[in-house]
């Protein structure tokens, strides 16, 4: 069992605000969060903003739906994670989670989770020889790994980018990869621009007034689900 932490801010630069842009009616990372709920691996999500005013609207409302919120630096997020393990005294398997990812798979999450326990690495994720659509990413570590990162890693990018640390080359972290057999490398169910949020909105128009717990199976069996990734 887990503890996630999702990243969140409002300074995003190519959609600012992007969080708390409406999807369905509500702020797209309250969609997001109705999602992780549904995972059957995370016993606690707590969602790590940034201590800049920019984010206190977000502080603000996360607290308001009763999400557990830890706040610490804009630009070093990954002392922003250790500031969350070290104030709530978190241990044991972290989870990674990003929230521009209203279209996250619970079951994909679970599976990571399983799969990090299971092979007993240090470190393992879906995303370093990805197979899924970008947006259904997800990481899993130990807290006391990325609390080491926290202390040795001095390069910005290790520190804008959270866990480099634990999976660049010779790094003594062991990992695993979650894979699978089809490759959705390409598809962006992930929102970093307005052409990615649009695709969001008619993701959830067509599905969630039916089916709020639709699957990334109901995704893809959506005429427009292709939307693919320019990098």
């Amino acid at each position: 069992m887990a503890v996630a932490i999702l990243q969140a801010r409002m300074s995003s630069s190519r959609l600012p605000g992007k969080v708390m842009k409406p999807l369905a009616g509500r702020p797209m990372v309250e969609r997001q969060i109705e999602r992780l709920r549904r995972c059957q691996t995370l016993t606690r999500l707590v969602v790590a903003t940034s201590d800049d005013p920019s984010d206190d609207v977000l502080a603000s409302f996360l607290k308001d739906i009763d999400i557990e919120v830890h706040r610490g630096p804009l630009a070093d997020v990954l002392g922003r994670y250790v500031g969350a393990i070290e104030a709530l005294q978190i241990t044991g398997q972290v989870v990674r989670l990003t929230a521009d990812c209203p279209l996250a798979d619970p079951q994909v999450i679970d599976d990571c989770v399983r799969l990090q326990a299971k092979l007993g690495v240090d470190y393992c994720s879906n995303g370093r020889n990805r197979t899924y659509p970008r947006g259904l990413d997800v990481e899993v570590f130990e807290a006391k790994d990325l609390l080491t990162a926290g202390r040795e890693a001095t390069d910005p990018y290790d520190r804008e980018h959270v866990t480099p640390f634990l999976y660049r080359p010779g790094a003594p972290f062991t990992q695993g990869e979650l894979v699978q057999v089809c490759d959705e490398s390409a598809l962006r169910w992930t929102v970093d621009t307005p052409e990615d949020y649009a695709f969001v909105e008619k993701v959830y128009a067509a599905l969630y007034k039916a089916k709020p717990d639709f699957t990334s199976d109901d995704i893809r069996a959506l005429p427009f689900s292709h939307l693919e990734s320019d990098t």
